[in-house]
């Protein structure tokens, strides 16, 4: 377990807390094994009945630390640290509920695709730059937000990369509701407290039925979205976004075809 990726057990609730503010909690390979290993503890934990996923309240997490990230993946995808984390993820159980303040980056936006409930601050900002870094979609956005938003909207955040507010989140039902920043926790914790005192066998059954018809999409999804990110991140245009997000200047892709 990293410092980054906090752990605490309340009131048959795991909160796991992404604790790494001087980086704006960006994700390093280790960071995303603790979070996948929280994960399955809840999961095999008969005494957790829901799981909180928090940053603090100026930061959920600016994605991946691509400093980690620009030598490629260590592993095939599923198998990678974040490939596990959002396997688990998506065959998790238990309700998990986020509480998202500040900014929700790459994959800081497309976990909430697997979270039960989701409540974000009014000063989070949302955004999937995966094409404006040489990547692709991942965590299986490109199959659920064109079939939750439609293909326009779902192009607008996945093509375009555009960054986009609470209020927009909210709108497009990506999250339950907009609260001050010192309230989103607190609202997240309330819903989990509801969650832990409700059956928790009916619970599963009904994440089970409202999961089953996309379960297998989901994971060939998330496999094939794998496959490609790996590829993207050895990519000439890649190599360049890196570059130019080190060198704090603009990418130029003109030369690529």
């Amino acid at each position: 377990m990293t410092d980054h990726i906090t752990q605490e057990k309340s009131h048959q609730i795991l909160i796991l807390r992404i604790n790494r503010p001087d980086q704006k909690n960006a994700l390093t390979h280790a960071m995303y094994t603790a979070l996948a290993d929280g994960v399955a503890e809840g999961h095999n934990d008969p005494a957790i009945r829901a799981i909180l996923i928090a940053g603090n309240s100026e930061c959920f997490t600016a994605g991946n630390d691509l400093s980690e990230f620009e030598n490629g993946l260590p592993d095939t995808f599923q198998n990678t640290p974040v490939g596990r984390f959002l396997f688990a993820l998506a065959e998790a159980t238990k309700p998990i509920v986020a509480a998202a303040n500040g900014p929700a980056v790459g994959i800081g936006t497309t976990l909430l695709l697997h979270c039960d409930l989701a409540w974000a601050g009014s000063n989070t900002t949302f955004r999937m730059p995966f094409t404006n870094l040489g990547l692709c979609a991942e965590g299986a956005s490109s199959l659920l937000l064109p079939r939750w938003l439609g293909r326009v909207r779902a192009g607008e955040l996945l093509l375009l990369g555009r960054p986009f507010d609470a209020e927009k989140a909210e709108r497009y039902g990506l999250i339950n509701g907009v609260c001050d920043p010192s309230d989103t926790e607190t609202t997240a914790w309330n819903a989990c407290l509801e969650l832990a005192a409700l059956p928790p066998a009916a619970l599963r059954a009904t994440k089970e039925l409202m999961n089953a018809a996309t379960a297998e999409e989901v994971s060939e999804t998330m496999e094939r979205e794998g496959q490609q990110f790996a590829q993207r991140l050895e990519s000439p245009e890649a190599t360049e976004a890196f570059a130019a997000f080190k060198e704090k200047r603009a990418p130029d892709f003109t030369r690529f075809n």
